[in-house]
């Protein structure tokens, strides 16, 4: 057995053949005049975490970038934001992550945000230099490390892919020397929202789930064939 799904696509566009564990707290944005739908949109809740990240991501890095603000007052509304974000990603996710099996996938994001903000935050009150001129590295690896384990969590070569974008960042950085924080803030912003927008690739739902109901065990398994004949 292949551990990733070759013949499936890396991204492709939303599907509304979802399973039970992305129902659950999905959202969905409909725009339409008379009968004539303009827009219609689904945000799982793991879609609504990378929108999350994605807008933490943004805030941070182009304030940093153009903000004239203070680097201790910056480190607090970094420590905010982000610790905010991890109690908004483990609520959202909570219920998908137990489903999947993937508990570990989000303590380990977890863990990196909160290293992240730790060494950052020491890095500032603690004038250490090496630190500061390194943040965006710091941020860069850490993701591209998230990425790398959830994508093996996941088996999904988007994540693998969004590792080595991350990665790919780091060695560009010297050329932007000026505006390492926004391109820093692009790369990872970008990701995340490409992310909330599109399908990515992912292992079939799992063959006995303790979790699920025989019932809706079979609807998820339905639900990945319509997916698959539609590719």
């Amino acid at each position: 057995m292949k551990f990733f799904h070759p013949t499936e696509p890396i991204f492709r566009r939303k599907q509304e053949a979802l399973d039970v564990q992305d129902l659950k707290g999905l959202l969905q944005l409909h725009l339409q005049i008379q009968e004539k739908k303009l827009v219609s949109l689904l945000y799982t809740r793991i879609d609504q975490v990378f929108v999350l990240w994605g807008l933490i991501c943004a805030a941070i890095f182009f304030t940093a970038q153009f903000a004239p603000i203070s680097w201790t007052a910056q480190a607090i509304f970094w420590s905010v934001l982000s610790v905010a974000g991890c109690i908004g990603m483990s609520v959202l996710t909570n219920f998908w992550v137990k489903i999947e099996h993937l508990r570990w996938v989000l303590y380990g994001w977890v863990a990196l945000m909160l290293i992240g903000v730790v060494v950052t935050d020491l890095g500032i009150f603690l004038g250490w230099g090496w630190v500061l001129m390194n943040l965006c590295n710091l941020w860069l690896v850490l993701s591209a490390l998230g990425y790398i384990f959830t994508g093996i969590g996941m088996r999904s070569r988007a994540f693998i892919l969004a590792a080595i974008v991350h990665i790919a960042a780091i060695f560009l950085l010297p050329y932007v020397a000026g505006y390492q924080f926004l391109a820093t803030g692009i790369a990872m912003t970008a990701t995340l929202l490409i992310f909330a927008e599109t399908q990515w690739d992912m292992r079939p739902p799992l063959e006995e789930n303790d979790r699920l109901t025989a019932k809706q065990q079979q609807f998820n398994k339905e639900q990945y064939k319509l997916r698959q004949a539609s590719l």
